[in-house]
Protein backbone atom coordinates (compact mmCIF):
# COMPACT_ATOMS: atom_id res chain seq x y z
CA UNK A 1 0.00 0.00 0.00
CA UNK A 2 1.18 3.61 -0.37
CA UNK A 3 3.88 4.76 2.00
CA UNK A 4 5.74 7.96 0.79
CA UNK A 5 4.82 10.98 -1.07
CA UNK A 6 6.60 12.66 -3.87
CA UNK A 7 5.62 15.66 -5.85
CA UNK A 8 1.87 14.49 -4.98
CA UNK A 9 2.84 11.04 -6.25
CA UNK A 10 2.20 8.16 -3.70
CA UNK A 11 5.00 5.70 -3.61
CA UNK A 12 4.05 2.09 -2.25
CA UNK A 13 5.76 0.13 0.47
CA UNK A 14 7.21 -2.34 -1.96
CA UNK A 15 9.69 -3.67 -3.76
CA UNK A 16 10.49 -4.91 -7.50
CA UNK A 17 11.97 -8.14 -8.01
CA UNK A 18 14.59 -9.51 -10.31
CA UNK A 19 16.71 -12.00 -11.64
CA UNK A 20 19.92 -12.95 -12.78
CA UNK A 21 20.24 -13.65 -16.62
CA UNK A 22 22.85 -14.02 -19.22
CA UNK A 23 23.47 -11.40 -21.60
CA UNK A 24 25.37 -9.83 -24.67
CA UNK A 25 25.45 -6.40 -26.74
CA UNK A 26 26.38 -5.48 -30.36
CA UNK A 27 27.38 -2.93 -32.52
CA UNK A 28 25.05 -2.19 -35.28
CA UNK A 29 26.19 0.33 -37.91
CA UNK A 30 24.82 1.41 -41.36
CA UNK A 31 25.36 3.58 -44.11
CA UNK A 32 23.32 6.37 -42.15
CA UNK A 33 21.15 7.06 -39.09
CA UNK A 34 18.02 5.75 -40.65
CA UNK A 35 19.99 2.13 -42.23
CA UNK A 36 21.59 1.54 -38.68
CA UNK A 37 18.38 2.46 -36.71
CA UNK A 38 16.07 -0.08 -38.89
CA UNK A 39 18.48 -3.09 -38.61
CA UNK A 40 18.63 -2.52 -34.95
CA UNK A 41 14.64 -2.27 -34.65
CA UNK A 42 14.39 -5.17 -36.82
CA UNK A 43 16.48 -7.73 -34.59
CA UNK A 44 14.91 -6.57 -31.23
CA UNK A 45 11.54 -7.31 -32.78
CA UNK A 46 9.32 -9.90 -30.98
CA UNK A 47 11.56 -9.85 -27.99
CA UNK A 48 9.35 -8.00 -24.93
CA UNK A 49 9.64 -11.49 -22.26
CA UNK A 50 11.57 -14.71 -22.40
CA UNK A 51 8.78 -16.29 -21.11
CA UNK A 52 7.71 -16.72 -25.45
CA UNK A 53 9.92 -14.67 -27.39
CA UNK A 54 13.42 -16.63 -25.99
CA UNK A 55 15.17 -13.20 -25.77
CA UNK A 56 14.49 -9.87 -24.21
CA UNK A 57 15.62 -6.99 -26.47
CA UNK A 58 16.15 -3.69 -27.44
CA UNK A 59 18.63 -0.51 -28.51
CA UNK A 60 20.75 0.43 -25.32
CA UNK A 61 22.12 3.84 -27.03
CA UNK A 62 22.52 5.13 -30.22
CA UNK A 63 26.05 5.79 -30.99
CA UNK A 64 27.60 8.97 -33.38
CA UNK A 65 29.94 8.04 -35.84
CA UNK A 66 32.81 8.68 -33.39
CA UNK A 67 32.08 6.40 -31.10
CA UNK A 68 31.48 3.15 -33.91
CA UNK A 69 34.64 0.96 -34.92
CA UNK A 70 33.90 2.05 -38.52
CA UNK A 71 33.21 5.68 -37.88
CA UNK A 72 29.57 5.35 -39.00
CA UNK A 73 26.24 6.28 -37.18
CA UNK A 74 24.70 2.85 -34.61
CA UNK A 75 22.98 1.79 -32.08
CA UNK A 76 23.86 -0.48 -29.42
CA UNK A 77 21.94 -3.06 -28.80
CA UNK A 78 21.58 -5.75 -25.85
CA UNK A 79 20.17 -9.44 -25.60
CA UNK A 80 19.38 -11.22 -22.71
CA UNK A 81 18.46 -14.95 -22.25
CA UNK A 82 18.09 -17.34 -19.47
CA UNK A 83 21.32 -19.68 -20.76
CA UNK A 84 23.98 -19.65 -22.72
CA UNK A 85 22.55 -21.91 -25.03
CA UNK A 86 19.36 -19.83 -25.89
CA UNK A 87 21.35 -16.73 -26.08
CA UNK A 88 23.98 -17.71 -29.07
CA UNK A 89 21.00 -19.17 -30.79
CA UNK A 90 18.73 -16.21 -30.65
CA UNK A 91 22.03 -14.19 -31.21
CA UNK A 92 23.35 -15.68 -34.38
CA UNK A 93 19.40 -16.27 -35.73
CA UNK A 94 18.69 -12.38 -35.42
CA UNK A 95 21.97 -11.46 -36.83
CA UNK A 96 21.94 -13.86 -39.75
CA UNK A 97 18.05 -12.72 -40.64
CA UNK A 98 17.91 -9.11 -39.64
CA UNK A 99 21.39 -7.33 -39.80
CA UNK A 100 23.33 -9.44 -42.51
CA UNK A 101 20.26 -8.88 -44.85
CA UNK A 102 19.88 -5.26 -43.75
CA UNK A 103 21.41 -2.60 -46.69
CA UNK A 104 24.85 -1.18 -45.74
CA UNK A 105 25.32 -2.86 -42.18
CA UNK A 106 28.10 -3.94 -40.40
CA UNK A 107 27.98 -5.74 -36.91
CA UNK A 108 30.62 -5.29 -33.79
CA UNK A 109 31.04 -6.77 -30.09
CA UNK A 110 29.00 -5.05 -28.12
CA UNK A 111 30.37 -6.20 -24.56
CA UNK A 112 33.89 -7.50 -23.09
CA UNK A 113 32.77 -10.24 -21.08
CA UNK A 114 33.48 -13.40 -19.13
CA UNK A 115 33.21 -15.38 -22.06
CA UNK A 116 32.83 -14.69 -26.32
CA UNK A 117 29.59 -15.92 -28.63
CA UNK A 118 29.84 -16.73 -31.76
CA UNK A 119 29.18 -14.20 -34.56
CA UNK A 120 30.62 -13.70 -37.47
CA UNK A 121 32.93 -16.72 -36.97
CA UNK A 122 29.65 -18.73 -37.11
CA UNK A 123 27.71 -16.34 -39.57
CA UNK A 124 30.79 -16.58 -42.23
CA UNK A 125 29.27 -19.85 -44.39
CA UNK A 126 26.42 -17.97 -45.57
CA UNK A 127 29.59 -16.73 -48.02
CA UNK A 128 29.70 -20.21 -48.96
CA UNK A 129 33.81 -20.32 -49.20
CA UNK A 130 33.86 -17.01 -50.58
CA UNK A 131 34.32 -14.83 -46.85
CA UNK A 132 37.65 -13.76 -45.70
CA UNK A 133 39.09 -13.21 -42.21
CA UNK A 134 40.45 -10.21 -41.59
CA UNK A 135 42.74 -9.47 -38.24
CA UNK A 136 43.24 -5.50 -37.19
CA UNK A 137 44.30 -3.80 -33.84
CA UNK A 138 43.87 -7.31 -32.37
CA UNK A 139 39.98 -8.04 -33.00
CA UNK A 140 39.31 -10.50 -35.66
CA UNK A 141 36.74 -9.82 -38.45
CA UNK A 142 35.00 -11.71 -41.34
CA UNK A 143 34.15 -10.41 -44.75
CA UNK A 144 31.08 -11.65 -46.41
CA UNK A 145 29.96 -11.40 -49.37
CA UNK A 146 26.61 -9.62 -50.20
CA UNK A 147 24.80 -8.01 -53.43
CA UNK A 148 25.49 -4.95 -52.21
CA UNK A 149 28.86 -5.55 -51.85
CA UNK A 150 30.51 -6.99 -48.22
CA UNK A 151 28.86 -8.03 -44.73
CA UNK A 152 31.88 -6.67 -42.14
CA UNK A 153 31.22 -8.41 -38.81
CA UNK A 154 33.35 -9.23 -35.77
CA UNK A 155 33.89 -12.81 -34.61
CA UNK A 156 32.57 -12.89 -31.34
CA UNK A 157 30.84 -10.81 -29.06
CA UNK A 158 31.22 -10.63 -25.45
CA UNK A 159 29.00 -12.36 -22.60
CA UNK A 160 28.08 -11.36 -19.25
CA UNK A 161 26.65 -13.90 -16.54
CA UNK A 162 26.10 -10.71 -14.18
CA UNK A 163 22.97 -9.08 -16.20
CA UNK A 164 19.61 -8.60 -14.32
CA UNK A 165 16.38 -9.08 -15.67
CA UNK A 166 12.74 -8.20 -14.58
CA UNK A 167 13.32 -4.49 -12.83
CA UNK A 168 10.02 -2.62 -12.77
CA UNK A 169 7.65 -0.41 -11.72
CA UNK A 170 3.70 0.44 -11.98
CA UNK A 171 2.67 3.85 -13.48
CA UNK A 172 -1.07 4.04 -12.12
CA UNK A 173 -3.43 6.49 -13.05
CA UNK A 174 -6.71 8.27 -12.54
CA UNK A 175 -6.79 7.55 -16.93
CA UNK A 176 -5.50 6.38 -19.49
CA UNK A 177 -4.03 8.56 -21.02
CA UNK A 178 -2.20 10.57 -18.13
CA UNK A 179 -1.10 6.96 -17.71
CA UNK A 180 0.61 6.86 -21.48
CA UNK A 181 2.22 10.05 -20.23
CA UNK A 182 4.24 9.11 -16.97
CA UNK A 183 5.00 5.90 -18.49
CA UNK A 184 6.46 7.53 -21.71
CA UNK A 185 8.47 10.53 -19.59
CA UNK A 186 9.87 7.36 -17.55
CA UNK A 187 11.15 5.51 -20.92
CA UNK A 188 12.36 8.32 -22.23
CA UNK A 189 14.30 8.89 -18.60
CA UNK A 190 15.61 5.31 -19.07
CA UNK A 191 16.45 6.17 -22.38
CA UNK A 192 19.44 7.80 -21.12
CA UNK A 193 20.71 5.43 -18.68
CA UNK A 194 23.63 3.03 -20.61
CA UNK A 195 23.28 -0.82 -19.82
CA UNK A 196 19.62 -0.97 -19.60
CA UNK A 197 16.84 -1.78 -21.76
CA UNK A 198 13.01 -1.45 -22.13
CA UNK A 199 12.06 -4.46 -23.62
CA UNK A 200 8.41 -4.14 -24.02
CA UNK A 201 6.80 -2.27 -26.89
CA UNK A 202 7.65 1.12 -26.64
CA UNK A 203 9.15 0.43 -23.24
CA UNK A 204 5.66 -0.23 -21.80
CA UNK A 205 3.34 -3.22 -20.74
CA UNK A 206 -0.13 -2.84 -20.33
CA UNK A 207 -0.31 -6.86 -19.31
CA UNK A 208 1.06 -6.98 -16.09
CA UNK A 209 1.06 -10.89 -15.27
CA UNK A 210 1.26 -13.43 -12.35
CA UNK A 211 3.18 -16.83 -12.56
CA UNK A 212 0.55 -19.37 -14.14
CA UNK A 213 -3.07 -19.56 -14.17
CA UNK A 214 -6.29 -21.52 -13.82
CA UNK A 215 -5.81 -23.10 -17.40
CA UNK A 216 -3.30 -25.59 -18.10
CA UNK A 217 -0.41 -24.86 -19.52
CA UNK A 218 -0.32 -21.50 -18.97
CA UNK A 219 3.17 -19.88 -17.71
CA UNK A 220 1.88 -16.27 -16.56
CA UNK A 221 -1.88 -14.62 -16.46
CA UNK A 222 -3.63 -11.62 -16.15
CA UNK A 223 -2.89 -9.82 -13.23
CA UNK A 224 -6.49 -9.44 -12.09
CA UNK A 225 -4.99 -7.50 -8.90
CA UNK A 226 -4.28 -4.31 -11.05
CA UNK A 227 -7.33 -4.61 -13.95
CA UNK A 228 -9.64 -1.49 -13.23
CA UNK A 229 -12.18 -3.41 -15.30
CA UNK A 230 -12.26 -6.03 -12.29
CA UNK A 231 -12.75 -3.71 -9.64
CA UNK A 232 -15.63 -5.05 -7.18
CA UNK A 233 -15.26 -8.28 -8.34
CA UNK A 234 -11.61 -9.77 -7.25
CA UNK A 235 -9.79 -8.60 -4.38
CA UNK A 236 -7.77 -5.39 -5.98
CA UNK A 237 -4.57 -3.83 -5.24
CA UNK A 238 -6.42 -0.43 -6.68
CA UNK A 239 -8.18 2.78 -4.99
CA UNK A 240 -11.02 3.73 -6.75
CA UNK A 241 -9.26 6.85 -8.52
CA UNK A 242 -6.85 4.34 -10.56
CA UNK A 243 -8.40 3.54 -14.08
CA UNK A 244 -5.35 2.50 -15.97
CA UNK A 245 -2.07 1.12 -15.02
CA UNK A 246 1.20 0.49 -17.50
CA UNK A 247 4.60 -1.25 -16.28
CA UNK A 248 7.55 -0.49 -17.27
CA UNK A 249 10.37 -3.25 -17.15
CA UNK A 250 13.97 -2.76 -16.95
CA UNK A 251 17.09 -5.60 -18.06
CA UNK A 252 20.33 -4.54 -17.54
CA UNK A 253 23.94 -5.16 -18.03
CA UNK A 254 24.78 -4.94 -13.77
CA UNK A 255 22.78 -4.56 -11.05
CA UNK A 256 23.69 -1.06 -10.68
CA UNK A 257 22.40 -0.30 -14.20
CA UNK A 258 18.73 -1.23 -13.36
CA UNK A 259 19.01 0.65 -9.88
CA UNK A 260 19.92 3.43 -11.94
CA UNK A 261 17.04 2.91 -14.59
CA UNK A 262 14.86 2.40 -11.64
CA UNK A 263 15.75 5.85 -10.30
CA UNK A 264 15.54 7.79 -13.43
CA UNK A 265 11.95 6.32 -15.02
CA UNK A 266 10.15 7.34 -10.94
CA UNK A 267 11.67 10.27 -10.97
CA UNK A 268 10.46 11.38 -14.86
CA UNK A 269 7.27 9.78 -13.60
CA UNK A 270 6.53 11.28 -10.31
CA UNK A 271 8.14 15.09 -11.68
CA UNK A 272 4.77 14.75 -14.19
CA UNK A 273 2.63 14.86 -10.88
CA UNK A 274 -0.94 13.95 -10.41
CA UNK A 275 -2.74 16.60 -12.22
CA UNK A 276 -0.42 15.19 -15.93
CA UNK A 277 0.30 11.83 -14.82
CA UNK A 278 0.49 9.09 -12.31
CA UNK A 279 -1.48 9.28 -8.64
CA UNK A 280 0.81 6.32 -7.64
CA UNK A 281 3.90 4.12 -8.37
CA UNK A 282 4.14 0.37 -7.62
CA UNK A 283 6.01 -2.71 -8.12
CA UNK A 284 5.69 -6.05 -8.95
CA UNK A 285 7.40 -8.94 -7.20
CA UNK A 286 6.51 -12.85 -5.89
CA UNK A 287 7.03 -12.08 -2.02
CA UNK A 288 10.66 -12.01 -2.71
CA UNK A 289 11.09 -15.77 -3.21
CA UNK A 290 11.73 -15.50 -7.55
CA UNK A 291 14.90 -13.01 -8.10
CA UNK A 292 17.54 -12.56 -5.79
CA UNK A 293 17.85 -8.90 -7.01
CA UNK A 294 15.11 -6.67 -4.31
CA UNK A 295 14.63 -2.69 -5.43
CA UNK A 296 12.75 -1.26 -2.35
CA UNK A 297 10.81 1.53 -4.05
CA UNK A 298 12.03 4.12 -1.45
CA UNK A 299 15.42 3.20 -2.09
CA UNK A 300 14.56 3.73 -5.46
CA UNK A 301 13.46 7.81 -4.77
CA UNK A 302 15.04 10.91 -6.17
Amino acid sequence: MPGLTVNGVAIDDTFAEAFGMRATALVITGPNRKWARQAAITMTGFATSVIACGCEAAIDIELPESETPDGRPGCRVMLFAMSTDELQKQLLNRVGQCVLTSPGSACFAGLKGSADLKLGSALRYFGDGWQISKKLGGRHYWRIPVMDGEFLCEATTGLTKEAVGGGNFFVMAETSGKALAAAEAAVAAIGEVPGAIVPFPGGIARSGSKIGGKYKGMVASANEAYAPTLRGVVAGALGPNINAVLEIVIDGETNDAVAAAMKAGIKAATDLGPEKGAVRIGAGNYGGKLGKFIYSLKDMLP
